[in-house]
């Protein structure tokens, strides 16, 4: 180390003495600021950055929908076909005579409402929403789930006669609505 220190500095006084005579320090610009263009240059960037970020928020933004499209889907369903019971059990109270809102009903009465509600549904409802809902048969398992019947009231003595009168009208439309 003090050999470095002894010979350092006179080797420098050397070398910078070797400098030629032409070589003159660079003149000094007159204003010491620099402009930069960096309002281009930021909207390059914002662009470029744009083009890259768009299909990524768009791909994401699919693959949510299509996460929740199908329960959303299943949810709406479940809601029409609920309505569509409670609409066609509504009108088959109002039109089975001896049927009246919250009282129970007999099993003679019930199997009428059931199948007036069923023949309702089938006539005014769309083929898929009677696929969804079961067809005739899973309608009529719901209106009679639905309907406040006396205690006697099974599904033997109650929903099969219910059946039976609708199949009696008009077979090719249950059937259709059955498959």
């Amino acid at each position: 180390m003090p050999f470095a220190k002894a010979i350092l500095p006179p080797l420098l006084l050397v070398l910078g003495g070797c400098v030629p005579a032409y070589a003159v320090p660079p003149p000094v610009a007159e204003t010491a600021s620099v402009v930069l263009p960096w309002g281009d240059a930021l909207s390059v960037l914002a662009q470029g950055g744009t083009a890259l970020v768009t299909p990524v928020l768009a791909a994401a933004f699919a693959a949510m929908l299509a996460r929740i499209g199908g329960p959303l889907r299943l949810l709406v369903t479940d809601a029409l076909v609920e309505r569509l019971v409670r609409n066609a059990t509504d009108y088959a109270l109002n039109a089975v005579s001896g049927a009246v809102r919250g009282r129970t009903l007999t099993v003679s009465i019930g199997s009428a409402v059931i199948a007036r509600a069923v023949q309702r549904a089938l006539d005014q409802a769309p083929a898929w929403l009677i696929r969804a809902a079961g067809g005739g048969e899973g309608l009529a398992g719901k209106v009679f789930r639905g309907l406040p019947l006396e205690e006697a009231a099974t599904a033997g003595n109650t929903l099969e006669p219910a059946l039976e009168k609708i199949v009696g009208r008009d077979p090719t439309r249950v059937s259709r609505a059955l498959a």
